[in-house]
């Protein structure tokens, strides 16, 4: 299990992203698509277009760093489009994107208020 900070930025990229390319490359793409610093301490997550593996790079203050994870079996939920081409998470929503669970906010249930 990896513990993320509280404060940690997570940003999702959008879409589909090719799998082939490393740290380097994906750090290039966060600087020319996304329109951000690749080395500011934020995390940036990539998925494929089979769904079933997603890459993170983020700058720890001296390196670059790439973690890699592949799912036995599902998909990993991601959105198609927006806007800017990516969508920031909270550490909490990032950790259940690792488990391979569902990270979008659920929808709000109304509660009733009285009990009969």
């Amino acid at each position: 299990m990896i513990t993320l900070a509280p404060g940690l930025r997570v940003y999702l990229a959008c879409g589909v992203t090719d799998m082939r390319k490393g740290m380097v490359g994906l750090a290039m793409l966060v600087q020319q698509t996304l329109a951000e610093n690749p080395f500011d301490g934020a995390v940036f997550a990539f998925r494929g277009r089979r769904a079933g593996l997603i890459k993170l790079i983020w700058h720890d203050g001296v390196g670059l760093c790439m973690l890699t994870k592949r799912l036995e079996r599902g998909q990993f939920t991601w959105p198609s489009a927006s806007a800017t081409g990516r969508i920031m998470l909270s550490p909490a929503q990032l950790a259940a994107l690792l488990d391979g669970c569902e990270w979008r906010a659920q929808t709000a249930r109304r509660r009733p208020e009285l009990a009969g």
